[in-house]
């Protein structure tokens, strides 16, 4: 429990007296333990650690074992706690969709207790995931640079701790974790990555795999926020209607690609839209032009390369 401790106070330290924080928890053994860290390390800095946990009801006795949860916050010295019941809409997949519901009633919790953090219990082992899951979609830079440490209000203290250390924290403390079922359930591709592809790999090459994986993640998320930057100091000033050519074959690839998608959305695609092959569509206008058509984006937005500019239209415009 020290690592976790030691983890968990440092962001804490950025807080102020009387801030409050929530701790998303749904009794597995990460946000066990992250929760004790929390509550542990808050009251020596007189802040409010607010827990909740999320009932997906997605599975028998799902409401039961949200109560177990409140149980165990109480033992451990969180005295404000609360369930929150979402529907999840299947419409992307049943993570992808659980995962919207999730956020959603976390966000909404957040302003409900004018909460300035919350804590989330990710560890290295869902950072390792996360990558080989974005090399397996053929994801950029982004993607491959996995979960952010801090990303908003949400905060992931544990991105350097692994599962079993939160296992052993919660032996070490008296807690007892709840096995998710859907953890074990390989129809998920993440759980044929943790049970299937992690070990695999862990077998053949070597062990530490997991460990590389969560270093390769810091260092992109690195080159992602550099090129991010690039790719909107560029942006500035720019003319959506109509960029020259010629600034955009200044640039380089990795740097125009994001200016592009960066022009789509202001042109009026919806966020989320825009996938690399509508970049690549794009991009052959910019330097493999022979004489294409005007491209149809995502929003009804039209790009089309004129008198050596692009330009972006949009039917309401």
């Amino acid at each position: 429990m020290v690592a976790i401790r030691s983890a968990v106070r440092s962001e804490l330290a950025t807080c102020e007296p009387g801030d409050k924080v929530i701790v998303a928890c749904s009794g597995g053994a990460d946000s066990l333990a992250l929760s004790y860290a929390l509550i542990k390390e808050a009251q020596k800095l007189t802040l409010q650690v607010i827990g909740i946990t999320i009932n997906h009801q997605l599975q028998d006795q799902s409401r039961q074992q949200a109560e177990k949860v409140i149980e165990q916050f109480h033992m451990m010295g969180i005295a404000v706690s609360e369930i929150i019941d979402v529907q999840v809409e299947l419409k992307d997949g049943l993570e992808a969709s659980a995962r919207k519901a999730r956020y959603g009633a976390l966000d909404a919790a957040s302003k409900k207790y004018g909460a300035s953090k919350v804590f989330l219990g990710h560890t290295r082992d869902d950072q390792a995931e996360s990558v080989l899951l974005g090399l397996a979609r053929g994801s950029g830079t982004r993607s491959l640079s996995g979960m952010a440490s801090n990303a908003g209000k949400y905060v992931r203290p544990l991105l350097s701790i692994t599962r079993e250390e939160t296992v052993n924290a919660c032996s070490e403390v008296g807690l007892i974790p709840w096995i998710d079922p859907h953890n074990s359930d390989q129809q998920f591709l993440r759980v044929r990555v943790r049970t299937q592809s992690l070990p695999v790999l862990e077998e053949t090459i070597g062990p530490g795999i997991s460990a590389a994986l969560a270093r390769s993640a810091a260092l992109l998320r690195d080159d992602a926020d550099a090129l991010d930057g690039w790719a909107l100091e560029a942006f500035s000033g720019v003319e959506v209607e109509s960029i020259a050519i010629e600034n955009l074959v200044a640039l380089p690839r990795a740097v125009r690609t994001r200016v592009l998608k960066l022009a789509l959305y202001a042109a009026g695609a919806p966020q989320g839209s825009v996938s690399a092959d509508h970049v690549s569509a794009i991009e052959a206008l910019v330097t493999s032009w022979h004489g294409q058509g005007a491209l149809d984006m995502p929003g009804g937005v039209k790009v089309s390369r004129i008198s050596g500019r692009l330009s972006l239209s949009h039917p309401s415009n």
